[in-house]
């Protein structure tokens, strides 16, 4: 899972003793600092408690449940959480972050059982609890996941027999919709069951959880194949697993499909757990990994069909990772829609293209496919930063509609109901 850190990804040594930069960076030295042998550790009382401390030159060093962490001087006092400071009603800073000192230095430090006091020399006392101070340090946010998630193939889903909820139960209760979302956020999919199959009671499920992002397809999309737009997606062709809007710059967070009416065969949707793959390839090679994560792509959207003239460009790696934990948060795959690769050095695209082999090969393996027969009254709602999507042909009349969420407020939603995301 993306709780494994990949520590060389970190090139420039964390801390530098004696200063902030370091001279071989070309950077500047500028701070009056502490040799390290005048370092010294103090401890609270009991010493049982596991709480120490120690001044240095530029940053201040705390041990606290079995987390070594260290705190720019800055860092304290843009953070301070006084009345004077941050609004606590508004939980927004009040403290003009330009206006402090940045050879700013507490005057003294105390800590105490559960709190770290910092005097500054104008005499403003700044406080925090150190369970705070851990979830919240560069050290304690390395250790935490952002987004819990379960990865998955075709059998760990089977497996997990993951039911869906009712439609009613999703739109008048908190309980069926958290439920609901506990299911999306895990897995990045998740189906509602029971929906009337008309595009105005579609729409009425989305607005449940998100704004509907109104897009180049309009609000709510509602197509058959009727090569009414100049895109694959509006034809009986099988569509290859990719994720959508990669030539956005934004790629759009969530999307949802319900089938209205398939009168014919085939048209079976494959979804495809992306992080469950590139999560075989950090296990298998992971520079690769990192290659995928670093190298910016264009991705690109070329439309002249009747009435409908767009020209749209996405620039992004890949694989798009938290620096801090190399945690996953969203990948960039759709092989219709890459432009030329034209942001990548010669000396970097053979291995480009091998790292992206490695991908699509672990995309493409059968056990990892997961088919699914939509019908009338069974809604799909799928993490577009996460799960490919595509389909297999088909045959006769098919009617389907859907739309895109906006992320930030299915999010939203979700946390409003006590859930990590």
């Amino acid at each position: 899972m993306w709780c494994r850190r990949l520590a060389w990804l970190f090139k420039v040594p964390y801390q530098l003793r004696g200063s902030t930069r370091h001279r071989s960076l070309g950077l500047p030295c500028d701070r009056r600092t502490v040799p390290a042998a005048a370092a010294r550790w103090h401890h609270t009382a009991p010493e049982s408690l596991k709480c120490a401390w120690q001044l240095h030159g530029d940053h201040l060093e705390l041990r606290y449940a079995n987390t070594l962490m260290r705190f720019d001087f800055v860092w304290l006092r843009d953070h301070c959480r006084s009345a004077s400071c941050y609004n606590a009603k508004t939980n927004q800073r009040s403290l003009d972050t330009a206006s402090v000192d940045l050879g700013i230095k507490p005057k003294a430090v105390r800590v105490d059982e559960t709190t770290l006091f910092l005097t500054w020399p104008d005499g403003h006392v700044t406080r925090y609890g150190l369970e705070w101070l851990v979830k919240n340090s560069y050290e304690g946010q390395k250790q935490q996941v952002m987004h819990p998630r379960i990865l998955w193939n075709a059998e760990i889903y089977h497996q997990a027999q993951i039911p869906s909820v009712d439609c009613r139960s999703f739109l008048e209760t908190d309980e069926g919709l958290k439920e609901f979302l506990q299911n999306f956020l895990l897995y990045g999919i998740a189906f509602v069951d029971n929906v009337t199959p008309t595009k105005e009671d579609t729409e009425i499920l989305a607005e449940r959880i998100s704004l509907i992002r109104e897009t180049i397809y309009g609000r709510m999309w509602y197509f058959t194949s009727d090569f009414s737009r100049g895109d694959t997606a509006y034809t009986k062709l099988a569509l290859d697993r990719h994720t959508d809007t990669t030539y956005f710059q934004e790629p759009c967070g969530i999307q949802v499909f319900h089938c209205l009416k398939h009168e014919g065969t085939g048209g079976r949707t494959l979804l495809v757990d992306g992080f469950y793959a590139a999560e075989q390839v950090l296990r298998q090679a992971p520079d690769q990994f990192e290659l995928l994560s670093k190298v910016p792509l264009k991705h690109e959207y070329v439309e002249n069909v009747g009435d409908c003239h767009n020209h749209m460009i996405g620039v992004g790696p890949v694989l798009n990772v938290y620096p801090w934990n190399n945690e996953l948060y969203l990948i960039r795959y759709n092989n219709y829609d890459r432009a030329v690769i034209n942001t990548v050095p010669y000396d970097v695209v053979h291995r480009w293209y091998a790292a992206h082999r490695t991908l699509t090969t672990e995309l493409r393996r059968p056990e990892n496919e997961l088919w699914v027969k939509l019908k009338p009254g069974k809604a799909l709602f799928i993490d577009n930063w996460r799960v490919l999507h595509g389909r297999e042909a088909f045959t006769g009349y098919r009617q389907l509609c859907g739309c895109y969420l906006t992320r930030d407020d299915v999010l939203n939603t979700a946390r409003l109901l006590g859930l990590q995301a």
